[in-house]
């Protein structure tokens, strides 16, 4: 286990350009997730975590969706996302904040509630706002689809995902009175020529990077907060445990000694 946190500072942001498309009332969010998709194997190798080769395939594809997603949704907004799939049992989360410009997610295989169906659930929070929580059956794993009928069932309009190239994806979503034959219309061929076949605004341009901005350092106040008999059966005999994060499955190692001097320091 790597104890390394400085490392994701150094992740790189990626822009997600947002236009208005004219005379058909949408909105389109395009990127290119190279740096996200580097930034997110670098930190599965780093806390050495090692997945099959179509959960890969899945996390990358939500963060690309969740990201887009949140580019389309005002400043204040932070959401997650939780795709609860039955067989094989597992979840995959996602999460990201407007403000702070930062995704990040993960997969659980171990201690995963056995559901009756799959679910997508949905938890969005405003500056000052209480959470609000919406949850859709899905019949598919696959992210974008699943995000695609999030938007019909949960926002009420339509909302569409294409791949422009390998590893940049556009989404275009309804806004009031937009054309929708057209929208329903709208494939990867035609995306490709989407900037010369309509008239386009650029409204803004926003920058997120893999981030979760986990450390030793935020795990300290929880353990301290606990009591001393909570701490002693935690610790055990042992000098060093293993902690992770729930956020993006960092894997970090918290020593007695070292959260002995951070309970000293804030007496």
């Amino acid at each position: 286990m790597l104890n390394k946190p400085d490392k994701q500072a150094e992740t790189e942001p990626i822009e997600i350009r947002c236009y208005f498309v004219r005379e058909r009332n949408a909105l389109a969010v395009r990127g290119e997730f190279s740096p996200i998709y580097t930034d997110f194997y670098l930190h599965l190798m780093q806390h050495q975590i090692q997945h099959e080769p179509q959960q890969d395939l899945m996390l990358k594809d939500g963060l690309a969706a969740l990201t887009l997603h949140l580019a389309s949704r005002p400043w204040n907004e932070a959401v997650a996302w939780t795709l609860s799939w039955q067989d094989p049992l597992q979840n995959f989360f996602f999460t990201g904040s407007n403000r702070q410009g930062n995704i990040t997610g993960r997969l659980f295989t171990e201690d995963v509630r056995k559901r009756d169906a799959n679910l997508f659930i949905s938890q969005v929070t405003t500056d000052g706002g209480e959470p609000r929580q919406s949850m859709i059956e899905v019949e598919t794993p696959n992210p974008f689809e699943i995000a695609e009928f999030y938007y019909q069932q949960s926002e009420q309009r339509r909302g569409r995902f294409f791949r422009y190239s390998e590893e940049d994806y556009v989404f275009v979503s309804a806004q009031p009175d937009c054309d929708l034959d057209w929208l329903e219309a709208l494939d990867d061929e035609k995306i490709q020529t989407l900037d010369q076949d309509e008239e386009m605004s650029l409204l803004e341009t926003r920058h997120y990077r893999f981030d979760c901005g986990c450390s030793p350092d935020r795990i300290f106040p929880i353990i301290a907060g606990m009591t001393d008999e909570a701490r002693e059966e935690i610790f055990g005999k042992e000098e060093v445990i293993p902690a992770g994060c729930p956020r993006c499955g960092a894997r970090y190692v918290i020593t007695r000694e070292a959260l002995e001097a951070y309970m000293q320091d804030q007496k």
